[in-house]
């Protein structure tokens, strides 16, 4: 009966056990996915008992990750990556090959071969984006210049590793593999490196050009028929078709794939749509993935090489997590910043898996290093959930014994503060403009067109260069923070305006400035209406909430045509 429904039995199995085991996690405060990794290593094949299938849990798990990633994609368009790439690129590329070789090194001192000791070692340098994103989403900084880091980050590692598995084949003979012939092997690498960027290229060329144009329309055609089950079944079909059209036709993984068809997808103007209703089917698969990852693992190897265990788990954690720390660090950011997305890339995922899987495949790892890499996969994640709960613990306690930590937490960013050479129309009597997004955007080209002075605050740097090099007034950081705004001199200015949706911190920005300049304009936005009510009701400014101010656009058009002279009234707000 069991092996007759078999995938029926592995979803029962693995949704049940973790329940129990994510409910039981939550109640004595530790994270709820190490529940449902614990749940997968009980109903595996390793513990007695039951056990599930393996092989379906792990395709399963697959439909997770796609849904996930075109999530992010819905939110994180190539804009954004491409305002990050200056940290992004460089520094992936640059942590993965210090990880790499600390990772080889340590496994040949081991007594392991060349193969063996670059796979681990390159698998040891692969976050997981399901973990980063998860925990990005639940804190709600996905949105944030933190979570956009980290996110183009793990991008960059995700095409690395895409061209790694397509290399590791035709190198499989010079790194000792017996299973492959070692000769004429210059070539056909050559054609592999030429032949994977050739085809990730047209892939994102495809994306961007048709794709763009055509997965819109998809949406608005079906939105129109006004089935709601319809619109849910297009938006999973698209991520599900495009991913699975990517690996097949264009080699790209699937969560690659996935996460391009969001980024398109999200020009549409039903993308919110889209991703409020892809989202109880993201949460469910992406429990999936825990427990598909905690299935594969053999606990004894624990109890076997408990130091290969520990120098792995170290090795991720120091060189992945502390390594980006120190990077971006260096590079001028925050400890604020520093520490999300160095603790977010502290350990390893999918693609160390997927790796692994491939090594022993090719005779290049034995089953005791896929072990070994599983293992350290399960560790590091569940480990990485409580290093997330303990950013904030952490760096309040290092800014309240440490000069150093104060420093780099207030460390003098170029861009943090206005140029002494700026003209004094921007210092006072000057309209403060937060957020440079689509939205913030079109106010600043109104008021430049008008010849009004303003001066932006956006979290993202290389933004704000790009703002001074046009000319403009622009200051770095989260407008949040006092310190930000005191920087765009909002203590004088005539005008605030928050041109970003987060209500909550809209507020913290409000407060701030009306703190420091009682007699301050303030203008808002908001998606919600309860938001909305809520801001009009502390008086915090003039709320502009986006159906509304559409519904009293279109009715001002209406009554124009209609009724000339007439008052356009909506909601009870003229």
């Amino acid at each position: 009966m069991a092996h007759q429904y078999s995938l029926i039995t592995t979803i029962a199995a693995a949704f049940g056990v973790a329940l129990i085991l994510g409910l039981i996690a939550e109640r004595v405060r530790i994270p709820a996915l190490v529940g449902y990794l614990m749940a997968g290593v009980i109903i595996g094949p390793a513990t007695p008992g039951f056990v599930a299938d393996v092989h379906l849990a792990s395709q399963l798990s697959e439909i997770g990750i796609m849904l996930l990633m075109f999530g992010v994609g819905l939110h994180f368009s190539p804009a954004d990556l491409m305002a990050v790439r200056r940290i992004v690129v460089p520094g992936a590329l640059a942590q993965m090959g210090v990880t790499s070789l600390i990772g080889f090194a340590v496994s040949w001192l081991w007594g392991w071969n060349t193969g063996a000791s670059v796979v681990f070692g390159l698998a040891l340098a692969c976050a997981s984006t399901v973990v980063v994103l998860k925990s990005l989403e639940v804190r709600g900084q996905l949105d944030s210049m933190n979570g956009r880091i980290a996110v183009g980050w793990l991008v960059v590692q995700d095409l690395v590793a895409v061209l790694v598995l397509v290399l590791l084949p035709p190198l499989a003979g010079l790194l000792g593999s017996a299973a492959t012939d070692s000769h004429a092997v210059g070539g056909s690498i050559w054609g592999a490196v030429g032949s994977t960027l050739g085809q990730v290229a047209a892939f994102i060329a495809l994306m961007l050009v048709v794709g763009r144009k055509v997965l819109p329309w998809i949406l608005w055609q079906v939105a129109r028929t006004g089935s709601r089950e319809l619109f849910t079944l297009s938006v999973i079909a698209t991520a599900i078709g495009i991913a699975y059209g990517a690996s097949a036709l264009f080699n790209v993984s699937f969560a690659l794939g996935a996460f391009f068809a969001g980024s398109v997808m999200r020009e549409s103007e039903f993308s919110h749509r889209a991703a409020e209703e892809s989202l109880p089917l993201r949460d469910a698969f992406s429990v999936l993935f825990f427990v598909s990852v905690g299935m594969l693992v053999d606990p004894m190897i624990m109890v076997e090489h408990p130091w290969w265990l520990l120098s792995a788990v170290l090795i991720i954690v120091l060189a992945n997590g502390l390594g980006t720390l120190m990077m971006l660090l260096w590079l001028g950011y925050p400890l604020n910043a520093a520490l999300t997305v160095g603790v977010s890339l502290g350990q390893m995922g999918e693609f160390s898996i997927i790796l692994a899987t491939l090594g022993v495949s090719l005779g290049l790892l034995t089953p005791d290093g896929m072990s070994l890499i599983l293992a350290g996969v399960v560790i590091t994640i569940a480990l990485n959930s409580f290093l997330f709960a303990a950013i904030e613990p952490m760096r309040r306690w290092a800014l309240s014994r440490s000069e150093m930590a104060r420093r780099l937490e207030m460390r003098q960013d170029p861009f943090a503060e206005l140029p002494m050479s700026t003209e004094a129309k921007y210092l006072e009597g000057q309209v403060v403009l937060v957020g440079y997004g689509r939205v913030g955007k079109r106010v600043a080209a109104a008021l430049q067109g008008r010849g009004i002075p303003f001066v932006v605050a956006e979290q993202n740097r290389e933004l704000v260069e790009d703002l001074r090099r046009q000319g403009l007034a622009a200051v770095s950081g989260n407008a949040a923070d006092p310190a930000v705004l005191i920087q765009a001199h909002v203590a004088r200015a005539a005008m605030l305006v928050i041109a970003t949706p987060d209500t909550l911190l809209a507020r913290q920005m409000a407060v701030t400035a009306r703190t420091l300049n009682p007699a301050i304009e303030i203008v808002l936005r908001t998606h919600n209406e309860e938001e909305s009510a809520l801001l009009r009701s502390e008086q915090m400014g003039q709320v502009f909430f986006g159906e509304e101010e559409l519904a009293k656009g279109m009715l001002e058009h209406v009554l124009a045509r209609y009724a000339p002279g007439v008052n356009p009234t909506v909601g009870g707000v003229a």
